[in-house]
Parts: C-alpha cells; sequence; structure tokens
C-alpha cells in the first residue's frame, strides 16, 4: 500500500511535470517568448481546498523591480539546499532557461537587461487580480499573509501602517501572523488590531512575558470544502534580538518547538483534518522545525524573502516559500479527505505588472491612499548610475551607497548598515526619489548615530552578526544578512565558529589593519538601543545624493568570503 508520504511526493512530481507548479507552466511560457494573464493564471485544480499565500510584501504598493540574492549559503546540513542556490545554479537545478520570464523573476542574472525586457513586478492591484481570480474559481480559497506587510514605504511612514491595513481589508484576508508590524510599537499594533483589523492576527509563539500566557489567538479553525483546516499562526521568533524590544514590552517571542507541537495537537484533537502553519520563522527554521514536530500538512513560510518554484518536502511537510514585495502569490490545492491531505497541486505565480491587469477597485484604493503625498513621493533628489539593489549575503549597493553617505555625511571612519532584507531595487540610469530612498529606510527607529568603538568591539559586533546569519543551527540564526560595512575591508570563514569568523578587518582609506586598541568614528543606523540620537537615515542619504546629482556605487570587493 502506498505511503502518505510516497503519494505527497508523487503528487508535487507530476505537478512539476504537468505544469501545475511554477517551473512546469512557466518552462512553457518560456518556449513560447509570451506571457498572458491567462497563461500566468492557469492551473489544473485539485481537491475541495485551496491556500492563497502572500508574504513580506514590506508596503509595496505599486510595482517594483527587485533583485534576487547572487549568494544565499546554507550551512551544515542545508549547504546546497533551496533555497541556498543562486544564479545559474538555480535555473540547473530547477531546469529553467536562461533569459526567459522565470529566470528574470527568480534569479539575479542578466537582471537590467532582463527587467528592462519584462519590465516591474508586484503591486497590489495586480495581486488583488489574481486573488480575486482565484476566488472566483474556488470561492471559500483561504487568503494568508505571511507578515511583514506594514512597514517598508514613505507612505507606510508617514501613516503608521495605515495605508496597508486599508488595502489588506479590501484584499480581504482570512489570517495574518507578524514581524517588522510589532516595531509601530505595541500601542499601535493593539490600536490596529482592536479598531481597524477585518481579520484574525495569529501568533501561538507571542506570550505575555509577565504573565507567562499566550498574547495573541494562536490559531483559527476553518471550515472548507467539507473539512476542517487549522491555521496557525508564527511570528518572527527573535523580536527582541533583532529589532528594538522596548517598542514592544511584555511580549516574549521565541521558536518555542514544545509550544507549537501542543498546538499542533490541540487541534487535531479539535477535529482538524489539515493543519496550516503561517509562519514568519525563516526558511531554514521552519525547515529544522517540520522535521522536529509531527503533524503539519503545509508550512507557509516567510521572512527570508525566499521564492521557490517548487515546495520542498519534509516529512509528511510541505513547506511553500512566496519571495517578497508582491513579487509572487503562491497558489495550493489540497485534497484533504479520510481525515487527512491526501494530494497536493501548487504553483508559484510570477506577477509580471504589464501582464497582470490591474484591479480596479483596488487601484483607485491605492491611489487614494497615496494621494496625499504624491508631490512628496515624485519629489527627484538625483539619478544612479549604477545598480541599486540590496538582497545578497554580505553586500548590496543600496547599503554601499547608504554607507558612503554615512561617511560623508557624518564625517565617520567606518559605516554600518543592517543587513535588511526589504527594499525594492533601482536600474541603472534611474531618477531617485524620495519615495526610493524611502523604500530603503522607511522604518520606526531610523537615528543615524555617529560614536566611537575600539577596533575590538568592531570585531565583537562583526562575530555577533556573522553568528546569526552562519550559525548552523538554524534555530540560533537570528537576524536578516550580514551587517554592510563601509570603509573597512574584511575577511569572513563562515565555517568557522564565533569567535574566528572575521579577521583581516583593513581600514580601507590607508590600508591599515584595524588595531583592537584604537578608537574609529563610526555611523550607522537602525540601532536596536533606545534613546538612539542622529538625523533619521533618510535625510543623510537624501542630502548625499542631492551634494553628488548623480551617484555611482563602485563594486564591492572589500569582504572576502572563504568556507563556504
Amino acid at each position: 500500500m502506498i505511503s502518505r508520504r510516497d503519494f505527497l511526493q508523487a503528487s508535487v512530481a507530476a505537478s512539476a511535470i504537468y505544469g501545475a507548479s511554477g517551473v512546469g507552466n512557466w518552462s512553457r511560457l518560456a518556449a513560447q517568448q509570451a506571457l498572458s494573464q491567462d497563461q500566468l493564471l492557469q492551473f489544473d485544480p485539485l481537491g475541495n481546498v485551496t491556500l492563497i499565500h502572500i508574504t513580506d510584501i514590506h508596503a509595496q504598493l505599486k510595482p517594483v523591480w527587485f533583485r534576487e540574492p547572487e549568494i544565499n549559503l546554507g550551512m551544515g546540513e542545508v549547504n546546497g539546499l533551496p533555497p541556498h542556490v543562486t544564479g545559474q545554479d538555480f535555473l540547473k537545478l530547477f531546469n529553467l532557461t536562461p533569459g526567459t520570464p522565470e529566470a528574470y523573476a527568480l534569479t539575479y542574472n542578466d537582471f537590467v537587461a532582463l527587467a528592462k525586457a519584462y519590465g516591474k513586478m508586484g503591486g497590489m492591484d495586480r495581486v488583488a487580480t489574481v486573488v480575486k481570480s482565484i476566488r472566483a474559481e474556488r470561492p471559500d480559497a483561504l487568503l494568508l499573509d505571511g507578515g511583514d506587510t506594514w512597514q517598508g514605504s514613505y507612505t507606510a511612514q508617514m501613516t503608521a501602517g495605515q495605508d496597508m491595513v486599508n488595502v489588506l481589508n479590501a484584499l480581504s484576508p482570512d489570517a495574518m501572523t507578524a514581524h517588522w508590524e510589532f516595531t509601530l510599537g505595541l500601542d499601535r499594533v493593539t490600536e490596529i488590531i482592536d479598531n481597524d483589523l477585518s481579520f484574525p492576527f495569529l501568533g501561538a509563539n507571542i506570550y505575555d512575558a509577565e504573565w507567562d500566557e499566550p498574547a495573541y489567538e494562536p490559531y483559527r479553525m476553518f471550515e472548507r470544502g467539507g473539512a476542517k483546516i487549522a491555521v496557525i499562526g508564527q511570528a518572527f521568533p527573535y523580536m527582541p534580538i533583532a529589532n528594538p524590544g522596548w517598542m514592544f514590552p511584555g511580549l516574549s517571542f521565541g521558536v518555542r518547538e514544545e509550544r507549537m507541537a501542543e498546538v499542533v495537537q490541540e487541534v487535531r484533537d479539535a477535529g482538524a483534518d489539515a493543519v496550516v502553519l503561517l509562519s514568519h520563522n525563516g526558511f531554514d527554521v521552519d525547515r529544522k522545525l517540520a522535521g522536529r514536530v509531527d503533524g503539519i500538512d503545509v508550512i507557509l513560510t516567510g521572512h527570508t524573502h525566499d521564492a521557490l518554484p517548487e515546495p520542498v518536502q519534509v516529512g509528511n511537510t510541505l513547506l511553500i516559500a512566496s519571495g517578497s514585495n508582491g513579487k509572487f502569490v503562491s497558489r495550493i490545492d489540497l485534497d484533504v479527505r479520510d481525515g487527512g491531505v491526501q494530494g497536493v497541486r501548487h504553483k508559484l505565480i510570477p506577477i509580471f505588472s504589464d501582464v497582470i491587469a490591474p484591479d480596479p477597485e483596488m487601484a483607485a484604493l491605492i491611489d487614494a491612499e497615496r494621494a496625499p503625498f504624491e508631490a512628496d513621493l515624485g519629489e527627484v533628489f538625483g539619478t544612479t548610475d549604477s545598480l541599486l539593489y540590496r538582497r545578497g549575503n554580505f553586500n548590496g549597493t543600496w547599503d554601499d551607497l547608504i554607507c558612503n553617505a554615512l561617511i560623508e555625511e557624518r564625517e565617520a571612519d567606518i559605516a554600518l548598515s543592517p543587513g535588511f532584507r526589504w527594499g525594492p531595487s533601482l536600474l541603472p540610469g534611474t531618477p531617485i526619489t524620495r519615495e526610493d530612498v524611502f523604500n530603503a529606510t522607511g522604518m520606526s527607529y531610523p537615528a543615524a548615530y555617529r560614536s566611537e568603538m575600539t577596533g575590538e568591539m568592531l570585531h565583537t559586533i562583526m562575530e555577533d552578526v556573522a553568528d546569526n546569519l552562519f550559525n548552523p543551527d538554524p534555530y540560533y540564526q537570528q537576524g536578516g544578512d550580514m551587517v554592510r560595512v563601509g570603509g573597512m575591508g574584511y575577511r569572513i570563514d563562515v565555517g568557522k565558529p564565533q569567535g574566528a569568523r572575521i579577521t583581516d578587518m583593513t581600514l580601507l582609506k590607508t590600508g591599515e589593519a584595524i588595531d583592537p586598541a584604537k578608537t574609529y568614528v563610526v555611523s550607522g543606523w537602525a540601532s536596536v538601543n533606545e534613546g538612539t540620537e542622529g538625523p533619521p537615515i533618510w535625510d543623510v542619504v537624501e542630502g548625499f545624493i542631492r551634494r553628488h546629482g548623480t551617484v555611482t556605487v563602485d563594486p564591492n570587493k572589500s569582504v572576502q568570503v572563504v568556507g563556504a
């Protein structure tokens, strides 16, 4: 008798062959070198339950360019496994053809040329078109938002996330979880949940620290297609480490593996035929969790911004990665019967904004949300001669630009810019507007500090951040990408233990080795420390761009990576 695990493996394999997954369908589109909305939305329905997943929108209401990472290292057992595959290796792994729409959407190769050919991606009005199309076919489809939704743009900054709340309410998700939402401050989050949000805000792993009890609704049970579907929320586990804990006092987070096992058992005991984890853990944390907690059928993963055209299977659990910035929407059809999931069909739908028509109602709402700010959004500061992008484990040209601005505007020796994953790209020759700058800097603790640090302190900071990224145990990977450094080069051996990864730290302007006992002037931003003083980072970047007029970011060769 075929096992459930074998059945799921066969189901996923068949969907890839016959085009129900992103890979099979996109390959045909690539061969035709033509795209249409009907082709992008084409799907062979399966079973009785449909899930729609969006995540890590980061307040991007309009279409964007977004370059996928060139370097995405996996540590230990996950080295070389998806999503830790990029560029040509990614294309080869998923049997995709260079130069095609899927190559543009999923990799960094030839990004500028392909961006000019295929246009921007995303836009919540286009996402609405996709969601409405799926709901027209499957009226009771569950739309689930993985969080990082209310932060990351000028309008979100000016409205404390209200623009995104209004847009998401119009889209009518069935549930969401969270991460950057909490950086609006606990009072603001509570206000939105109590007064504005029209759907559940889930977080099984968020506890009231004083009473050691759940602070938010852990799950919601839905009746769909004659089956009971439990959706469990898992917020970002490392909030007080990666973001300022003083902004959400009284809350504790964490992976809470035992708690997750208890909640899964609770919903199973309550009659759940399928269990869906709506997660903001990050892919590798979810992969480990899936191998240690039984009973989860599907994990809709978020936080690490990975976009995969096929599910990754861990035991009987399928992990779905839906990218970021509105570039993709995932559709997952489930055949739920006889008390469990008997089959799965998946498609990663690319939101090509020149192909998918904007939904008129959502487009009108977005324009109304942006209207009070249009003059500010469109103000041009200068032009970029370079491709500006953020993603990558070690450096991105947006943060190189920010570091250059910090050194020059704040008269520093060394600049530090956090390894945030959010922030769209800009093509060479493009005007730089206030909207563009806020897309890369818009957040609630933006002070650009200027301080003195010893070489020893700098080394300690670098080692701590490196361990957050390259610890072989996913449960200890607590941050984004590696901190970006301006004015200083270094060598990193990612395979070494904490304290031994960072060597050969060099002050670039003199070529001298960083002296542990010497003091250096350091400027940075996004400090998690309360009371940090300095101008907001967007003012620093604006001043730098205005003075230069046209900015150019030279290739960053200051980081030597070994041990990968």
